[in-house]
């Protein structure tokens, strides 16, 4: 039977094309913070150095919490109401804004090697604390939390403030995240229609499903959605923001994992209109 070549050359052009979008789905993975206008680039002030351990096996490890005018501050909080809410069902209905900073390894006084962690909250709320013991409390509790959800740690409640030492480690410079007035205000218009558009189907599948997590592989679901080259994809150390043009799918979710943003790769299938998003995990 003849074969019609000039339909198989507008094949492989059409599959040449779509894998050239394929390749432009990530153009902005690796500048999201380089080239962010919602971010920018602090050195903190030492704070407090809180000393604990991993549960169960018992590594140390040193939290310094940093103070800095760039972190918003916290709604106003007085003490009766600070203690209404650790009394009440839920405490976590109230929020204090803090930049986690990724776990480095330091040297302790033993020469042993420890983690260390930096916070940063605002400084005007970190003096508030320093001046009132259950403020502080409230916050080494809540810092906690924090890092236990961002790296799936469990820490030790018996935690110990060192006197004499405000910061454990050198100081280093953190990538926090802020929005100007006028960045909010020229966003309104998309913000709008993100919210207008639906949230797509996803799973998160971890690779290999036991043991150390090598890859997270993100598959959302996009019905309706023909080419890849409708897709504008960014992917964060720990999130995934994908809109589908004309605002017919938006997705913004924080996962688990902190990721190799450079290395991340994205394919879409047009046969079964699902995004596959494969994110190598930073090996803890």
């Amino acid at each position: 039977m003849a074969t019609d070549s000039s339909l198989l050359t507008s094949e492989l052009e059409q599959q040449q094309q779509e894998d050239l979008y394929q390749q432009l789905l990530l153009q902005t993975v690796g500048k999201m913070q380089s080239e962010n206008h919602d971010s920018k680039v602090i050195r903190p002030q030492p704070g407090m150095c809180v000393k604990t351990v991993t549960q169960p096996d018992k590594q140390k490890v040193f939290i310094n919490v940093c103070q800095s005018t760039s972190v918003p501050r916290p709604p106003e909080l007085s003490r009766d109401e600070l203690v209404e809410l650790l009394q009440s069902e839920d405490p976590t209905g109230y929020r204090v804004p803090m930049s986690l900073g990724e776990p480095h390894v330091e040297a302790d006084n033993s020469s042993q090697g420890c983690t260390a962690y930096d916070v940063v909250i605002n400084q005007e709320f970190f003096q508030k604390c320093q001046k009132d013991p259950l403020f502080q409390q409230f916050l080494i509790m809540v810092t906690l939390e924090g890092l236990e959800n961002k790296y799936k740690l469990e820490l030790s409640r018996d935690w110990k403030v060192l006197k004499n030492r405000k910061f454990f480690g050198s100081v280093s410079e953190q990538n926090i995240r802020s929005k100007s007035r006028p960045i909010i205000q020229e966003l309104q218009p998309q913000e709008s229609s993100a919210a207008a558009a639906k949230r797509p189907e996803v799973t998160l599948l971890v690779e290999p499903p036991a043991g150390d997590p090598e890859y997270l592989i993100a598959e959302i679901q996009l019905p309706g959605v023909s080419s890849s080259r409708s897709l504008v994809l960014d992917v964060g150390e720990d999130r995934l923001v994908l809109t589908a043009r004309p605002h017919l799918f938006h997705l913004d979710i924080f996962h688990p994992f902190l990721i190799h943003q450079e290395s991340s790769v994205a394919q879409y299938n047009t046969n079964t209109q699902i995004l596959t998003v494969t994110m190598p995990v930073v090996s803890s």
